[in-house]
């Protein structure tokens, strides 16, 4: 190994130190913030490892009844839209890439990138008018403008790299467009279909803004009531942080877990659908 393989090592190895350690570091102070009572929160210079831990903090979070409902608007929300996403996207991307419609994928790109800011107030208004507000629906629809676009555009690469010999040799033997499509192109599309499930899961999961302003006292989901636990009059820095920990932790698991099927999805559909 020469010396310029080696500084090009180091210097890679810095640059994804200066990139990573910033989270990395506001992580870990959220969850020694998480372990400490008030008073180490407050004592200063700053105690990162406190020398008793406060995990009522967690049973304090853990045993309100609110918070077990908006976990439950979670899982509902982010469920149902993810399914939805799916059923939609998956048939739309194979479609897409069949059909070879790049113009059509240039399309979902720009929905992809389009903040969701840009939806948000025509369809508070739709909403407004049907008397949906205050419900879980607006919300599973609003994030639907968010997951399909992802699923879609994953599954127009993975299935413009699938070969066609099979589908053709499919359709020669009589088969329908429908049956080889559920029945050849599917089973070989599983990997990224995996792949378009993580990522619209952690896409609806983490989502805030569609919630604080469509959802209601009943209906909000963890992120947004992880921030309607600041209030001005008093902050309890302990039990707001072990709830956006119980909040972050099971999408960082998946994130973790699912890296390198996320990275394979995000590089094949960045590569196909031009």
């Amino acid at each position: 190994m020469n010396a310029r393989s080696i500084l090009g090592r180091i210097g890679l190895a810095f640059a994804l130190f200066v990139i990573v350690s910033p989270a990395i570091l506001f992580f870990v102070w959220m969850a020694s913030l998480s372990v400490k009572f008030e008073i180490d929160n407050a004592t200063y210079p700053p105690i990162l490892i406190p020398s008793r831990f406060a995990w009522e903090n967690y049973a304090t979070v853990l045993s309100s009844n609110r918070f077990t409902t908006y976990f439950f608007n979670s899982l509902i929300v982010t469920g149902t839209a993810t399914l939805f996403a799916l059923v939609i996207g998956v048939p739309a991307g194979y479609g897409i890439a069949r059909m070879r419609a790049h113009k059509a994928a240039i399309v979902i790109l720009i929905a992809r990138i389009t903040p969701g800011l840009s939806y948000l107030i025509p369809l508070f208004l739709v909403f407004q008018w049907l008397g949906l507000l205050g419900t879980l629906w607006p919300q599973i629809i609003i994030h639907l403008v968010v997951t399909v676009p992802i699923v879609i555009w994953i599954m127009i690469g993975y299935f413009e790299t699938t070969p066609m010999e099979l589908e053709e040799a499919a359709f020669i033997d009589g088969a329908s467009r429908w049956q080889i499509f559920r029945h050849v192109a599917l089973p070989i599309a599983r990997p990224g279909i995996a792949v378009a499930f993580i990522l619209a899961v952690i896409f609806s999961w983490n989502n805030f803004v569609f919630g604080i302003v469509l959802a209601g006292r009943e209906t909000r989901t963890l992120p947004v009531a992880v921030y309607n636990m600041i209030s001005f009059d008093q902050l309890s820095w302990g039990p707001l942080a072990a709830a956006a920990l119980i909040v972050t932790l099971p999408v960082l698991l998946l994130t973790v877990f699912a890296q390198r099927q996320i990275i394979a999805g995000l590089t094949a559909g960045a590569v196909k659908g031009g």
